[in-house]
């Protein structure tokens, strides 16, 4: 019996490393999909994230391609061996069934919709625990009289805003503790991180003298600090935390209210 016609061949060769092309690229891409979890659980550590997040289910849709690539490829090379011996019997009419390239496809669609729920529930479940975490910082803050703002810029170009604040309105910048600075002169390393010390003695000094003890927390300050998140915050004594502490006339309030005015300025 004749064999098939050498263009039956070489269409069969193509069709062959058509399918090698799809296994490698499902294995590729498995491979990158596993990894996007590890890497999302590292850079938590790193950070020092309070808790894991549910990264794992990315390394079952990652192996799961990587599998499904296996098989393509086994099963190309099986068919590919299946249909030659068949054009060298000159059986070159027969149709061939349509089974795996819908099967693939088909897969990869439902593979890729899981991807896309998986994914977006990673994004609510990150966004619900950002805003947790401003909830505990608002709610320590309640509890030891800090009050922290949060700001709209780095905490270098808030300083800088502050600044300009400050020397627009006759407050003298006292002295500028840059904390994380002086960790890394002695190697370690610390979030950005600055304390501007700030006053006028003609605002301050009547708060001394009406309550001596305020001496302790004044002059006023505010920490212009970065947390794990890279979310800027602006902090201070609450004004009423001070009052109260200090047992501040309700007429000298006024005094020390300026640093809610000036931290509000420097946030935005």
């Amino acid at each position: 019996m004749p064999k098939a016609d050498l263009r039956d061949y070489l269409a069969a060769e193509r069709t062959l490393l058509a399918w090698i092309r799809t296994g490698l690229a499902l294995m590729g891409f498995g491979f990158v999909v596993a990894r996007f979890g590890l890497f999302l659980q590292q850079l938590r550590v790193f950070e020092h994230a309070s808790s894991a997040a549910p990264y794992g289910f990315s390394l079952w849709f990652g192996t799961a391609l990587i599998a499904v690539g296996v098989l393509v490829n086994a099963g190309s090379a099986w068919h590919h061996i299946k249909l030659v011996r068949q054009l060298d019997r000159g059986e070159s009419g027969r149709s061939h069934s349509l089974f795996p390239t819908v099967a693939t496809a088909l897969f990869l669609a439902l593979v890729g919709l899981a991807m896309a729920i998986y994914l977006v529930s990673v994004r609510r479940s990150a966004t619900i625990e950002s805003n947790l975490s401003e909830d505990n910082v608002m709610a320590a803050s309640e509890n030891t009289g800090i009050v922290n703002k949060s700001g709209a810029h780095t905490v270098d170009q808030t300083v800088d805003k502050l600044k300009n604040i400050l020397q627009t309105n006759g407050v003298t910048l006292i002295a500028l503790v840059d904390h994380s600075g002086e960790a890394e002169k002695v190697g370690m390393k610390m979030r950005p991180t600055k304390l501007p010390i700030f006053g006028r003695p003609k605002a301050g000094t009547p708060l001394m003298l009406a309550a001596p003890s305020i001496v302790i927390d004044l002059t006023l300050k505010m920490l212009v600090w970065e947390d794990s998140n890279g979310k800027v915050w602006l902090s201070y004594n609450s004004p009423a935390y001070l009052a109260e502490r200090h047992g501040l006339p309700e007429e000298f309030l006024k005094n020390v209210t300026v640093v809610e005015v000036l931290a509000t300025a420097a946030g935005q």
